[in-house]
């Protein structure tokens, strides 16, 4: 887009939405004394305050009296007000549900307002000139200024200051009030009083009010409001319109790219509502209404000129503010490429976002909540990319920061302030989830995992299933289905993001990767995280990938480059990459304050490039919308998200007899298990689990194989997927890139999008890259979406020692998947158990972590006669694998036959062995244990993974508790040694059990 559209420092512009304030906005606070303006609340520290609750009465005395120092001239309804200064009963209230009506496609939703726009003083104390000023000044005629803080900082020495009276004065820089945004004293609004909160259900140590001194006010400004004020009069200033603050016209705007000039250090002029007056400050800058001087007005003329003046020498070095730029051809728009109610409706949902983000910030310091984190910044380019998407038809893979993008898809805000409430009924996880992870099933949202960078992966997965299922029609000229996955630059640091971009280049996917570059990962700038300063550089070095880097602040710049990239995609071609030059208005999160590593004149700049009155002003300058129209949706906006809020806040809270419900499927099991049937010849477990992959396959179509190795004629390195290439197709099983992350979560998409992916994980040593998908994606799917999303899968994974393989090719992992609730995990010792347990596996509900003991492949004693097709093994049952009455020996995979090999030998002594093969580690038979231990008094348990903090622990801690009055000697363990896994011969010997050690172990507790 020309440079020539981009507007400066939302603050000078009418449509700032730093003032986007209502009077639900304001946060009491108790310690205030009536009417002294010398001993206001913003002025404590937190300990100055109480725990205990507000005395109501009082408050709304305290803010009747505190209202008379900031109201010093309620016009008549004659009297002309500023813009952007609304009184109470004003505009209409809106109707119930309009904004979650319109959620869907371009909805009415906004984004919170720039909390990162704020003092970078970090002082709490009033400034120089407010402490000089005369007394009259500061009793009568005083303006506030609000300065961010941290929002849960321990360290901070702010303290924050919430006033009642939200009509005529904001509520502090915790709702979105900006950079020392004051109050006008010639607003010709009513202030209104809220309803007081408990003290101690505040926080104190978020932001820091200073004092800025202005003109002593006209003599004749006498009308405050009384306190007695009639139900009526009360019931019309408790309204819910907000408060806005006086600003200038577009018309005034200069160049966004632009820094102001230091008239002096940090200086910053800023009109006033009457006549566009400018008057200068030290940053931060201060809205302030003052009468008009010629010398103020000269000064903002200077101001402007200057601003134009710079314009044309910086904007060509201004980063991403020039025009797109990257391998596909970005087309110009401007509003004259649009419907008018597609430009109203974007705007629109921009501002829901940003009003949903300040509505759920000044919840927060009500005690209403817990944590948030926004998305101020970003919405135009959110939504000028997710208009290109359907909810419920594409795929989304967002991450937290994606507010405006699920509006615009068709989260309602309703759904968004449940999930800030953690309410029974939110739809993202049931209060399972902090709040802004996103996850929706009917609009086919994935559910947001914290866990950086989790989210490139599945879109890869997704993409792969969209790819099968819509080849042909694209080939027939029809467009495909297409998948969203998005980040900040931070999040491209990860190898997950790489994984994602080769895997989706190389098989021409078709996924839109929307990079998010505000430059900060929380405090980190890009240039400390990146080669180059930008991932831009990198996006260049896929074969296969199109690229377009672009001003993500400007909303047409936007729309033309989403444009361009969905284009593309949709037609077949394969992955794009859109990389956003935006910025980050708020701090990281509610836990953060930017200004402990961001200057403040980058703040300032950052705010400049504001998207919302930049959008705003460009449809006022294309004649779609009035100054009047934008302030009544701003307007409406706000009282409808706090209606939202109140009856959000009033519905039900999770029942905590749900707490552990969605860990694994719930629903019914159909499946009819160890069914009596024709067998077949003895076969080796590799065969066994050969064959089960081949019958699945051939039963359902959506059973796919893959991993390293896994496909072709190679058949995987122990041959277990040998031949099912050649039968099924190389579409159901194939090879997967050299990358444990990528198979396991790519199988995240798949399994999410109804598939049943069986993947192959070379050697469980090789696991690891793999943790984050299978920790943070895989085990906690079902549970943290409340039971909406899952994740059926099964990961096959051979393990174990006895084959000298060293320390990288003979580690033993039970143990630490069994802590993850979410997967099961088996180990079968035998053929049959393999084939019935696997085929059970692969039709479930849940992710399995099928571990195959490497050593008992192709064993002998391992060999059983095949069963049918239709044999199953049920999990979390175990097997009496040798009936005895004298001593229980409890194991599973390679041990069981050590096990029995001393059972045999003992049996020759008299001695009567029961062998308890375990084979479901996840979920345990804890039956079936105990009642061998109360048959035979004597437990030993015997594995091959380490001793201390194996899953055999946990097993002897269950015998012992509960069946301890049975028992006749303690329970015993014989397992490995605590080391690495050696290779020589007589070093692995030493490390694992073997035959002899379990019989001494035996030994021993049948000699106690």
């Amino acid at each position: 887009m020309a440079s020539d559209d981009r507007r400066p420092d939302d603050s000078r512009s009418r449509f700032s939405m730093r003032t986007f304030l209502s009077p639900e906005d304001d946060v009491p606070r108790s310690g205030d004394e009536p009417g002294d303006g010398s001993a206001r609340a913003h002025d404590l520290a937190p300990e100055s305050f109480g725990t205990g609750g507000v005395d109501d009465d009082a408050l709304d005395a305290l803010v009747r009296a505190d209202a008379s120092e900031f109201v010093s001239d309620v016009p008549t309804p004659e009297a002309e007000t500023p813009a952007f200064v609304w009184a109470a009963g004003d505009v209409p209230e809106p109707v119930p549900g309009d904004l979650d009506a319109a959620a869907p496609m371009m909805s009415e939703n906004l984004e919170a307002l720039p909390v990162d726009a704020v003092s970078e003083t970090g002082s709490s104390a009033p400034d120089a000139e407010a402490e000089d000023a005369p007394a009259s000044a500061q009793a009568l005629d005083t303006d506030w200024t609000v300065a961010e803080g941290d929002f849960a900082q321990a360290d901070s020495d702010d303290a924050f200051t919430g006033l009642q009276d939200a009509d005529a004065l904001p509520a502090a820089g915790f709702d979105g009030l900006g950079e020392g945004a004051t109050l006008p004293k010639d607003s010709g609004a009513e202030p209104s009083v809220g309803e007081p909160i408990a003290s101690e259900a505040l926080s104190f140590d978020a932001f820091t009010m200073t004092e800025a001194t202005s003109a002593t006010p006209d003599a004749s400004a006498s009308e405050v409001l009384p306190t007695d004020a009639t139900a009526a009069e009360q019931e019309a200033l408790d309204s819910d319109i907000p408060t806005f603050l006086p600003a200038t016209s577009v018309e005034t705007m200069p160049d966004a790219d632009v820094a102001l000039p230091d008239a002096e250090p940090n200086a910053v002029e800023l009109p006033t509502a009457e006549a566009g007056v400018a008057t200068p400050t030290t940053h931060p800058p201060v809205i302030q209404a003052t009468a008009e001087t010629e010398e103020t007005a000269a000064t903002t003329d200077a101001v402007d000129d200057a601003f134009e003046a710079q314009a044309d020498a910086e904007k060509a070095d201004a980063p991403g503010l020039g025009s797109p730029e990257g391998t596909l051809e970005v087309p110009t728009l401007g509003p004259e490429d649009f419907e008018p109610e597609e430009l109203r409706q974007a705007l629109r949902t921009m501002m829901v976002s940003r009003r949903l983000d300040q509505k759920m910030l000044t919840l927060l310091k009500q005690g209403k909540g817990f944590f948030h984190i926004g998305s101020a910044g970003h919405e135009a380019s959110q939504i000028a990319v997710a208009r290109h998407f359907e909810g419920g038809k594409d795929w989304f893979c967002f991450y937290y920061r994606d507010l405006a993008t699920a509006l615009t898809v068709g989260v309602t805000p309703t759904e968004v302030l449940r999930a800030h409430f953690g309410k029974a009924a939110d739809v993202f996880g049931g209060g399972r989830q902090m709040p802004e992870h996103f996850g929706h099933r009917d609009l086919n949202i994935l559910s947001t995992s914290s866990s950086v960078a989790a989210q490139y992966v599945p879109a890869v997965g997704f993409a792969l299933g969209v790819k099968r299922e819509d080849a042909e029609a694209v080939s027939d000229g029809a467009s495909s289905r297409a998948v969203y996955v998005s980040g900040g630059e931070g999040s491209t640091s990860q190898g997950a993001f790489h994984e994602a971009l080769n895997w989706a280049a190389r098989e021409a996917l078709p996924v839109l990767f929307h990079v998010q570059d505000n430059k900060f990962a929380i405090s980190v700038p890009v240039d400390e995280q990146t080669a180059g300063g930008s991932i831009w550089h990198l996006l260049g070095g896929y074969a296969g990938l199109q690229r377009i880097r672009y001003d993500g602040t400007d909303f047409f710049q936007s729309v033309a480059a989403a444009r361009a990239a969905m284009d593309h995609i949709r037609a077949g071609h394969g992955p794009v990459a859109l990389h956003a030059d935006l910025v980050r208005l708020l701090p990281h999160s509610s836990s953060d304050d930017h200004r402990k590593y961001r200057e403040a004149e980058a703040i300032e700049a950052d705010a400049a490039r504001d998207p919302i009155p930049r959008l705003a002003a460009r449809l006022v300058e294309a004649g779609i919308l009035t100054e009047d129209e934008i302030e009544a949706m701003q307007v409406d906006i706000a009282a409808e998200i706090d209606r939202l809020a109140r009856a959000v806040e009033a519905e039900p809270d999770p029942d905590p007899s749900d707490a552990l419900r969605h860990v694994y499927y719930e629903g019914p099991d159909e499946r009819q298990y160890e069914v009596d049937g024709e067998t077949g010849d003895l076969i080796v477990m590799v065969d066994a689990i050969n064959h089960a992959l081949d019958e699945e396959m051939a039963r359902d179509e959506r059973v796919l194989v893959y991993g390293e190795d896994v496909g072709g004629g190679k058949g995987g390195v122990f041959t277990a997927t040998r031949g099912l290439t050649e039968k099924h197709g190389r579409h159901r099983c194939f090879n997967s890139p050299l990358a444990e992350h990528s198979v396991i979560g790519s199988a995240v998409g798949l399994a999410a999008s109804g598939y049943m992916p069986v993947v192959e994980i070379q050697f469980a040593d090789y696991i690891w890259p793999g943790m984050q998908p299978l920790r943070n994606q895989v085990a906690s799917m079902r549970y943290r979406s409340n039971g909406t999303w899952a994740n059926p899968m099964v990961l096959r994974v051979p393990c174990g020692g006895y084959i000298h393989g060293g320390l990288c090719h003979s580690q033993n992992v039970e143990a630490m998947f069994s802590h993850w609730p979410g997967l099961h995990v088996v180990m079968p010792s035998n053929a049959a158990d393999a084939k019935g347990l696997l085929k059970t596996a692969i039709r479930g509900q849940d992710p399995v972590i099928f571990l195959e003991h490497k050593a008992l492949y192709r064993q002998g004693p391992a060999r059983r006669p095949e069963p049918h097709a239709e044999y199953l093994v049920p999990l979390g049952k175990a097997v009496v694998a040798r009936e005895g009455t004298d001593l229980t020996i409890v194991t599973w995979g390679a041990i069981v036959y050590k096990a029995l090999n001393v059972a045999k030998a003992l049996e020759k002594e008299g001695v009567s062995v029961e062998v308890v093969d375990v084979r479901s580690i996840l979920p345990f038979d804890r039956e079936t244990v105990l009642a061998s231990a109360r048959k035979t008094g004597r437990v030993l348990v015997a594995y091959e993974d380490h001793e201390f903090m194996g899953f055999g622990a946990e097993v002897a801690a269950q015998v012992s508790d509960a069946a301890f009055g049975h028992l006749d000697a303690p329970v015993k363990r014989v397992a490995g040694a605590f080391s690495s896994i050696p290779y020589a011969d007589a070093l692995e010997k030493a490390v694992l059990p073997q035959d002899d050690d379990v019989l001494a172990a035996a030994r021993d507790l049948l000699a106690y």
